[in-house]
């Protein structure tokens, strides 16, 4: 679409200033549409297509109370077992679904594995967690969950930004009806947010679309591409079950570092060490890795539970979703699927 140098100011303008005022009750939900659509149009988006995606939109105030519900930091120390949660998230259903689809794909994720360099286990594993291998990927209308949550203004930036990304996704081709999906605004067989889609969304199939909504090798490439993207280290194991011996003092090579984000995933981890040091402080590896690799130690039952040497591909994994519980229970199904 071509514009007039005095539009092209216009827009300019209108990508530099705040998206709308600091609260959604100064200004109506139709007016603060009309900013987003006038952000996502400088942007280079088509007319026709925002026509089609915006045509009718009004406040969604279910979303509202889903995002008003979401917890904030805790502020106590403890944490709830973890024991239960994998017991929930690596179950039968989902090993077998995921060992069902790992052999429905087994061509595919063995060309997408040997592209980007990403387990095809881990891949599938993630499939299964986000939308039980696409059963389950939302319903909501992601035009008026993502203009609502930028009206809304808890989170303006994020949400007003993923709005633009979703037109931009749209005018490929896609249709309002096919571009459904969480509350939140992830959607497609892998969830991804719409900037996510823009940046890492792949074509598996080779039919020059990356349809991570109706296309299962789509998902699977664009995952793998995720992982590759966020540093996923080849030939190197997520984790492994490890041997702590009875009185050893996890608590003593607690990490110091505060990370920036997430901080309360990672502040149960140790420091990093090699595993010829951890071997020498009596922790053992119950599968073998190299004596250099440098991993972490994770008891998050306490004494006498399960424990993991962690490797840095852990924290890839926690960069999808960033939850203890969430990673834990990805690399445990991926283990299930691949046995």
């Amino acid at each position: 679409m071509k514009f007039t140098r005095i539009a092209a100011t216009a827009a300019a303008l209108l990508l530099a200033m705040p998206v709308a005022p600091a609260s959604a009750q100064d200004m109506s939900f139709d007016a603060y549409l009309q900013l987003l659509i006038a952000r996502a149009r400088a942007e280079g988006v088509s007319e026709a297509t925002l026509q089609r995606m915006t045509a009718d939109l009004s406040p969604n105030m279910r979303v509202i109370e889903l995002d008003r519900d979401q917890p904030g930091t805790p502020t106590t120390s403890g944490y709830p077992p973890l024991a239960p949660y994998i017991a929930r998230h690596v179950d039968r259903a989902r090993i077998s679904g995921g060992q069902r689809e790992f052999a429905n794909y087994r061509g595919a994720l063995s060309r997408i594995e040997r592209e980007y360099g990403v387990p095809a286990e881990i891949v599938v594993a993630i499939w299964g967690h986000e939308t039980a291998y696409g059963r389950v990927k939302g319903g909501f209308d992601l035009s008026q969950s993502l203009a609502t949550l930028a009206w809304e203004g808890r989170r303006r930036e994020l949400f007003s930004s993923e709005f633009v990304a979703l037109m931009q996704v749209a005018d490929k081709g896609y249709s309002r009806s096919e571009l459904k999906g969480s509350w939140a605004g992830a959607f497609g067989n892998p969830q991804f947010l719409p900037s996510v889609y823009l940046r890492l969304a792949a074509d598996g199939n080779g039919d020059g679309r990356a349809d991570i909504m109706n296309s299962p090798v789509d998902a699977l490439a664009s995952i793998a591409n995720y992982f590759r993207d966020a540093g996923w280290r080849e030939g190197l194991p997520w984790g492994v079950r490890a041997y702590v011996p009875g009185g050893f003092d996890v608590d003593a090579y607690r990490t110091k570092i505060v990370a920036p984000t997430c901080s309360r995933v990672h502040e149960r981890h140790s420091v990093y060490k090699t595993v010829a040091e951890w071997r020498a402080l009596g922790i053992q590896p119950q599968i073998p890795l190299a004596q250099e690799t440098l991993v972490t130690l994770f008891q998050p039952d306490g004494p006498g539970t399960p424990a993991y040497l962690l490797t840095s591909n852990y924290r890839v994994i926690l960069e999808y979703n960033c939850s203890n519980y969430y990673a834990m229970s990805v690399g445990l199904l991926a283990d299930e699927i691949a046995r």
